[in-house]
């Protein structure tokens, strides 16, 4: 059972800061081998009907027994959002380097499975890209060909689908087995933040046990952001200790925390560092798989929102206009643009308060 929250201060302020909980294939000849897909050519479940069906009693789409990742055996994993991680704690870092210089962008993304702690004191085993939870950040610009080869070192059969790319599902977000790989190439033809993720049946337990990243498409034209940063939310459904994220809480989306970059609470702990008066950019995508972000920064306004492909606030707006959130659904992605007024320490939250409670919320500690 989870544990309840209990937030005592008086003003939402000091609740944000300081109060308990928040805290200061080869088909088509793209250079992948293998079978066409695992179990004898079935496409990528996104592609049939079944896709979008999966069964809630567990029964199987892909010849696997999914009812055993139920993870039924084991000492329950139970998210405490008044605890701290132990010494030697190291947050991700959500700093976005600029995109890289070239049009055409080569990256190896290696599927393995790895214990990974995901709040303080509680450890899952994850299905990661590259072994780390989220995947990699990967970036360009519009016009940039990314050649991504996918290198399945699992123990059953995974994929990946790249939001940004316009492809046939069929053969290039094909299932393979461990031991496969294959190559699939794209050019980026629209900008936006977009989400990658495993899309194998049931795919809802693929990004649900931690398959899943963002893929940055810059605009043409962007302007240099005096600093940027990047963040990734995503829900943990926890199965027991080192085991798997649980099946059955992931069809009712009866998930147990909120992280931002792959950790419940972890800026809380380790706080961003900014300097007052440059220009911020925070690129955001929900990676879910159910839930919605109300991305906020405590103590600014947005005055550059970009959401889905376009622009709705701009600093230039006749009207002066700005924005408090930046409100995404499952798999959609943005960014936002503001300025720090002043030295301090800044929360940044999903303005669904629930999950900030669960631990999608994080510090800026501002500088002059």
């Amino acid at each position: 059972m989870r544990r309840p929250l209990i937030v005592t201060a008086g003003a939402l302020g000091a609740v944000l800061l300081a109060g308990a909980g928040f805290g200061i294939g080869a088909a088509t000849g793209d250079g992948g081998h293998g079978t066409a897909a695992v179990n004898g050519g079935t496409p990528h479940p996104e592609t049939e009907a079944s896709g979008h069906e999966e069964d809630p009693k567990l029964s199987t789409e892909d010849g696997h027994d999914h009812a055993a990742h139920e993870g039924n055996e084991g000492t329950p994993a139970i998210y405490d959002p008044n605890a701290k991680p132990g010494a030697g704690f190291r947050a991700r870092d959500a700093v976005l380097p600029p995109a890289p210089t070239g049009r055409r962008h080569e990256v190896t993304l290696t599927v393995t499975e790895k214990v990974i702690e995901v709040a303080p004191g509680v450890r899952q085993r994850a299905w990661t890209y590259n072994g780390t939870l989220p995947g990699p950040v990967l970036r360009g610009k519009v016009g940039d060909t990314f050649a991504i080869t996918l290198v399945n070192k699992g123990s059953t059969g995974h994929s990946i689908d790249l939001h940004a790319s316009q492809v046939a599902p069929d053969t290039k977000m094909r299932t393979i087995a461990p031991g496969e790989q294959l190559t699939y190439t794209f050019t980026a033809k629209r900008a936006g933040a977009f989400m990658y993720h495993c899309g194998s049946a049931p795919a809802l337990h693929h990004i649900g046990n931690g398959m899943y990243g963002a893929i940055i498409i810059d605009p043409p034209n962007l302007p240099k952001a005096d600093q940027e940063f990047v963040i990734v939310q995503s829900e943990l459904a926890l199965g027991p200790q080192d085991g798997l994220a649980k099946l059955s809480k992931l069809y009712t989306a009866d998930y147990d925390a909120v992280a931002f970059n792959g950790y419940a609470g972890q800026y809380r702990f380790t706080p961003l560092t900014a300097t007052a008066g440059k220009r911020t950019r925070i690129w955001v995508v929900d990676a879910g798989p159910s839930a919605p972000s109300a991305f906020h920064v405590v103590g600014t306004v947005f005055d550059t929102v970009f959401t889905d492909g376009g622009y709705t606030v701009r600093p230039d707006d006749a009207a002066r206009g700005g924005a408090q959130v930046l409100d995404l659904a499952p798999s959609q992605g943005g960014f936002v643009e503001f300025t720090f007024p002043e030295p301090g320490e800044y929360a940044m939250v999903s303005h669904r308060f629930a999950d900030a409670t669960r631990g999608a919320l994080g510090l800026f500690k501002v500088k002059a």
